[in-house]
């Protein structure tokens, strides 16, 4: 298929919860590469298959640096791979972080969100195989991002209810005005 139209707030199959995948065959693998595609070609580091409307339990996250405007000064670069997981599972989670967090399907807005710090994740890989990650910092919070969008959840959803009301009245009036234009 390739690339994919993501979906954006406030299309209500962003808040469908997504259902197990039974397995990864070669349908789940072309999804996991459109994906991919996807989340490059909008210059995002993680992707959910609810965003492109797909109400599957899969994401995909690449937090390494896509050039070099991506490396600060004198800081290392760690490689990074990218990473796909079939029905993922937060299965530990430690400590908190706060994180300035965006997202595809609510473009052009972001905001303080706080996350667990480190976390290990368990699911399936790109082929099917039992994996297990340890996260932390921005890999932690794009993988609990993604997460959350199985869940039907945005990262607007976890702001305090008077900056969540806000948000979505100013976000609803930006995408009837666009349908408008």
């Amino acid at each position: 298929m390739g690339l994919r139209e993501i979906l954006t707030f406030p299309d209500p199959r962003l808040a469908l919860k997504s259902t197990p995948v039974e397995t990864v065959d070669d349908e789940i693998k072309q999804l996991i590469d459109d994906m991919f595609e996807t989340m490059y070609v909008a210059e995002g580091v993680g992707l959910a298959a609810p965003q492109v409307g797909v109400t599957k339990r899969v994401i995909v996250v690449d937090c390494g640096p896509r050039g070099d405007d991506d490396q600060e000064e004198g800081e290392p670069l760690q490689p990074v791979e990218p990473i796909a997981i079939v029905n993922p599972v937060v299965a530990v989670k430690e400590g908190k972080i706060s994180w300035e967090e965006g997202c595809l399907s609510v473009p052009g807005y972001t905001d303080e969100v706080e996350r667990a710090a480190k976390i290990t994740v368990e699911g399936l890989d790109r082929d099917g195989q039992p994996m297990s990650l340890e996260a932390d910092g921005l890999l932690a919070v794009c993988i609990q991002h993604e997460i959350d969008h199985l869940e039907g959840v945005l990262f607007v959803d976890r702001l305090s209810r008077l900056k969540q009301s806000l948000v979505k009245k100013k976000l609803k009036k930006k995408a009837k005005e666009e349908v408008r234009a």
